[in-house]
């Protein structure tokens, strides 16, 4: 593989934008229950999948990637790639016999753990520089090679003893990242930059071989994205841009990937083109204790559940792989502390209705360096709440007025999904409450006449909910 180093300061940024890369690289890489036989471990990575193309034709995968953003470099400047994906290295478990050979074996039980055949994923990179001049006209072509590599690895017991080995077998890949550029017309000095990713990898199946993904997925390129780096000028948003540039974005084409602004928030001079959709800056939650490789979850979710696996699941899912294996000793270990910051952390409200997280507020709500409120400071503002009393507001409903006491008929809207509202319809039901919510809607609490626990509801403070358009008053109480 062509590698070129990186100077140290595209080296730092790089590696500030490669915390949500990696999020990328191993989004789905291994999901909970985070064990080898669970169903939806079977068929691995989703994400960024680039197939050789002698049997891409066979699937609805694709063998690369083509990427276009606008920059407006400065005179001299220097473009950095940085393409990365993951290798599959397959894994198969070998048990030790008595002769002092060895026999593959479907698992090998160990005390704290259960080893089992898996494909594992291993870290690689294609880096490119370049002057922007360079990439006028037909750009520059990068090809690489990995070579096929097979490594085997002892597995100990307690005792110390070798009781079987890992052998790893990973299959040769090539591939090519073009990069070149094009100034745009106007009164502007941007260019499109293009980018496009290869798998040129020769294989494909043998004959007698099964073609599926499976097969294929050994000479593939995994969770494939781009960081691109100006060293003087900016790249445009793509989600955002200026008003001058809004057709020449338009006109772009983006296959298999999506490019996005990079790095801390107000700079422009990074790009991370990836297969998910991102928005522009994307970060890793500040809460967030670690990996956990399924975002399909909350990482509150996740923790409490991995915690509560049972004693095997937990051994089959360190034996499954070493990531898998640091998600159950994270979930094991994670302080209390740590999994209550994880519980309703709500930024998009704060930007509305607080300070700037950069900012620490008056009462000390923002006790570190990340902007996270303690658990105990509301995220909004208490005073706010002073002029509302849920017992004594009314609200016009068909020129009547409705508060605490109104007796009101349900006429549940088509909007809403909930089965039993719509068995309520044309109850008639004792409004026991008005409230207002932070964004100024109003509800309407109601328990059902005739409803024998309407009691207990009205002690426990449990009730039914409407809006002003689903009721219609039977009464002005007013």
């Amino acid at each position: 593989m062509t590698v070129t180093s990186f100077v140290p300061e595209t080296e730092e940024r790089f590696a500030h934008a490669r915390q949500v890369a990696d999020a990328v690289l191993f989004e789905g890489y291994v999901l909970y229950p985070y064990r080898a036989s669970a169903a939806k471990n079977r068929l691995r990575w989703q994400f960024g999948v680039l197939v050789p193309p002698g049997w891409g034709a066979e699937c609805e995968e694709h063998d690369f990637q083509h990427t276009e953003c606008l920059m407006e470099p400065k005179a001299g400047a220097t473009l950095s790639a940085e393409m990365r994906f993951l290798r599959a290295r397959r894994r198969t478990v070998q048990q030790a016999r008595p002769d002092g050979d060895f026999e593959t074996v479907s698992e090998l039980p160990l005390d704290d753990r259960v080893l089992v055949p898996w494909d594992e994923g291993g870290e690689e990179r294609v880096e490119v520089v370049a002057s922007v001049d360079e990439l006028l006209g037909d750009g520059i072509t990068r090809p690489f090679r990995l070579p096929a590599r097979e490594d085997t690895a002892p597995v100990l017991d307690a005792a110390g003893r070798t009781v079987g080995r890992l052998v790893r077998r990973c299959a040769e890949i090539s591939g090519t990242v073009r990069l070149s550029a094009r100034e745009l017309d106007g009164p502007y000095r941007a260019m499109r930059l293009t980018a496009v990713v290869e798998n040129t990898s020769d294989w494909t199946p043998s004959e007698g071989q099964a073609a599926d993904r499976d097969a294929a997925l050994p000479y593939s390129l995994v969770a494939t994205h781009l960081l691109m780096a100006l060293s003087a000028g900016s790249f445009l948003s793509m989600t955002d841009p200026p008003e001058w540039a809004k057709g020449a974005v338009a006109a772009c084409r983006n296959l298999h990937t999506w490019p996005v602004l990079a790095g801390e928030p107000g700079s422009a001079d990074l790009v991370l083109s990836s297969p998910i959709i991102l928005e522009d800056h994307p970060a890793i939650a500040p809460e967030s204790p670690g990996a956990l490789y399924d975002a399909t979850e909350i990482d509150e979710i996740l923790a409490l559940r991995t915690a509560a696996l049972t004693d095997e699941e937990k051994r089959e899912a360190r034996g499954t792989d070493e990531r898998a294996a640091a998600v159950i000793e994270l979930a094991d270990s994670m302080p209390a502390e740590v999994l209550e910051r994880l519980h309703g952390a709500v930024r998009s409200l704060r930007e509305v209705t607080g300070p700037s997280p950069a900012a620490p507020s008056p009462d000390g709500g923002f006790p570190d360096e990340h902007g996270v409120r303690r658990p105990d400071t509301p995220w909004w503002d208490p005073a706010s709440d002073a002029g509302f009393d849920p017992a004594r507001d009314r609200v016009v409903v068909d020129g009547r007025s409705v508060g605490k006491g109104s007796r009101v008929e349900l006429h549940p809207g088509l909007r809403r999904t909930d089965a039993q509202d719509i068995f309520l319809r044309g109850r008639t039901a004792e409004v026991e409450a008005v409230l207002h919510d932070v964004d100024g809607g109003v509800h309407l609490a109601v328990t059902v006449e005739g409803d024998p626990g309407a009691d207990i509801r009205r002690e426990q403070g449990r009730f039914l909910y409407f809006q002003p358009d689903e009721i219609t008053p039977l009464e002005d109480d007013a």
